[in-house]
């Protein structure tokens, strides 16, 4: 997989698309009216409301910039497609943390699904990239922010 693709499922454009149209149409318009409102209020050196909504302005056209990027970066991925034997987007994968001999169990997920209270984790991420093609029964060690992990992929699952 391309470093310069952001891989996502349909479903994770289509929710990405719906959050860009939310911003732009919704939550955009807001902002610029508070800008107008504060601006009628005349001197703006000292507006408080003004430089807010201003700031909340570049925040938000930041965050839709960015989805923008993301949505034109997109390469629609069929999980349906991938293997079923090995590690790949759209995988479950079962672990067994070596160090700590605890089960841990991740879906590999495109931007968008991303949900780490619910263990879909993007398949970019670095856990992620370091079980990408391993088979059950593999061990791998991965290099983290906080040093060396070692896992097991003890079972590896696929929604249909």
């Amino acid at each position: 997989m391309s470093s310069d693709n952001i891989y996502m499922t349909q479903k994770g454009y289509d929710k990405l698309r719906a959050e860009v149209e939310q911003m732009e149409y919704v939550e955009m318009p807001i902002i610029l009216e508070r800008i107008a409102t504060a601006r009628a209020e005349g001197d703006l050196s000292e507006n408080a409301e003004y430089h807010g909504a201003r700031e909340s302005q570049g925040l938000l056209q930041a965050k839709i910039n960015e989805l923008k990027y993301k949505l034109s970066m997109a390469t629609i991925v069929d999980a349906s497609t991938m293997p079923n034997d090995e590690v790949c987007f759209g995988s479950t994968v079962r672990l067994l943390d070596l160090d700590f001999d605890e089960e841990e169990t991740y879906t590999l997920v495109g931007a968008g699904e991303e949900d780490s209270s619910q263990g879909k984790i993007l398949v970019s991420s670095p856990l992620a990239q370091g079980i990408l093609g391993k088979k059950e029964g593999d061990e791998v060690e991965i290099e983290v922010p906080m040093g060396t992990i070692r896992f097991r992929v003890l079972e590896i699952t696929r929604e249909e």
